[in-house]
């Protein structure tokens, strides 16, 4: 072949190439642009908190930036500038006003950041023109939530949960990005099958989704096996549930032994866990405990679909353990809003018991009680203090009335004595002048009308707590 061919070949191959790619005038801005709100390589970003004008004080009371500057800690962020934003409206185009973009426009020039956290829910189109107009990625409050449910799962059933969110989310948000491919393939020899790439992507990201809803079907399926096992036979569940960073793990791994990853962030719990309680129940029945996702305020209602399998657990639970940060001079609004996703996922009926946790951290005069609808209970998971009144009044609540009081042991009862032995009920015995054991016990009522002819079980009292 001589040299005429090969440049000839070249040509022809240039022009294809050339033709293929020649979606806008301006090729290299656009890739600038797609670079600028690429992944960002390092952590430092911009926290823009808008608070909606609204002419409810009360509701205006809600407005909590805090919280968002602990979502973005938790994820790893280093925040380069906080700034706010008073607005009685929402831009239909940026959600932010003109003002605002401009400033924030400044800021990200001047400082070169290359990611901005706005504290709201965007719709695509404006994510999309606030990319545009700042040349750096931007993530709403939801894009955020799952940026650190996606470092934080660790169970098969929690990386497909989190997948399925991250999709969905992602599915009103192929535009981005991808304008040069909405038009239909043309050209001499390059007309295609009539779809474009963004429609092949939709496509795609739908199949996925239907995969990762079968699976997580599945999933539940099995689920709903374990639960109906349970219910078979005498196992009780008792379900943490909570505002995130409230200490729910750190109660978890007192009661159970767990020894899983508790720390001062949110959502540094994401998997379900469920272990056998490390203490006697005084009854015949195990009791487990299960850890659960902690919640938020405006939790996103996809993320509330997303994690049904895992949330479900709250529906088969015997008993909630609500925990309430005591020592969080917001903790009224977090147990309504803990209060709100309970009543939404239909799980309110079950009966609950609210432990003001973090009690050491704060003076008794200062713990409000948040209501009389459910026993309340003030204990710290670091000092230990109250624990031994929550497991007391778990049991109760799980088995009846809690009873105590001296019952006689006949030397053929031995087989009696020492179930109540593994379960904790006897608390302290003495032999009598007969060889008879004389033991003091505490035990549930329906555990005591498992056992006939024990001498002095009618004189048993009530335990008072």
């Amino acid at each position: 072949m001589d040299c005429e061919q090969i440049l000839k070949d070249l040509q022809m191959i240039n022009s294809v190439f050339m033709q293929r790619f020649k979606y806008n005038n301006n090729l290299l801005d656009r890739v600038y642009y797609l670079e600028k709100t690429s992944a960002p390589a390092d952590h430092r970003a911009i926290i823009v908190s808008v608070d909606l004008l609204r002419s409810s004080p009360k509701e205006s009371n809600n407005f909590n930036s805090n919280e968002f500057l602990d979502l973005s800690n938790s994820a790893g962020l280093v925040i380069e500038d906080h700034i706010f934003s008073k607005q009685n409206f929402v831009s239909a185009s940026h959600f932010l006003t003109k003002g605002k973009v401009e400033e924030l426009k400044t800021l990200v020039t001047e400082k070169d950041i290359k990611l901005v956290l706005l504290d709201c829910e965007l719709s695509p189109s404006q994510e999309r023109n606030l990319e545009t107009a700042l040349c750096a990625r931007v993530l709403d409050r939801t894009g955020l939530i799952l940026d650190i449910f996606a470092t934080r799962a660790q169970s098969d059933i929690g990386k497909l949960q989190v997948e399925l969110a991250q999709l969905s989310f992602l599915s009103t948000r192929l535009v981005r990005g991808w304008s040069h491919l909405e038009r239909q393939k043309g050209g001499i020899g390059l007309r295609g099958p009539g779809e474009t790439q963004l429609e092949t992507d939709r496509r795609l990201v739908g199949n996925r989704i239907k995969q990762l809803k079968n699976r997580l079907k599945k999933q539940h399926n099995q689920k709903n096996l374990n639960r109906y096992s349970r219910k078979k036979g005498s196992d009780k569940l008792v379900a943490l549930v909570g505002y995130t960073n409230a200490g729910k793990t750190s109660i978890f791994n007192t009661l159970t032994k767990g020894g899983l990853y508790a720390a001062d962030k949110l959502f540094a719990t994401l998997d379900t866990t469920t272990r056998k309680a490390d203490f006697k129940s005084k009854t015949l029945s195990t009791v487990l405990f299960s850890d659960t996702v902690g919640f938020i305020s405006n939790l996103p209602t996809k993320l509330i679909e997303s994690f049904k399998a895992t949330l479900d657990d709250l529906a088969s639970a015997d008993l909630l353990v609500h925990v309430v940060d005591a020592a969080d001079p917001e903790s009224d609004f977090k147990v309504q809003q803990v209060n709100l996703i309970l009543d939404d996922l239909g799980v309110d009926k079950i009966p609950q018991i609210k432990v003001l946790n973090k009690s050491d951290l704060i003076p008794d005069t200062l713990i409000k009680p948040s209501g009389n609808e459910h026993p309340e209970i003030k204990v710290s998971a670091e000092t230990g203090d109250g624990l031994d009144q929550l497991k007391t009044q778990i049991s109760e609540m799980l088995f009846g009335e809690i009873l105590s009081g001296w019952i006689c042991f006949s030397p053929t009862q031995a087989a009696i004595r020492s179930k109540l032995f593994d379960s904790g009920c006897i608390v302290k015995e003495e032999i009598d002048e007969n060889g008879s054991y004389q033991s003091f016990v505490e035990i549930s009522k329906s555990m005591l009308q498992q056992f006939d002819n024990l001498e002095g079980a009618k004189s048993l009292k009530p335990l008072s707590l």
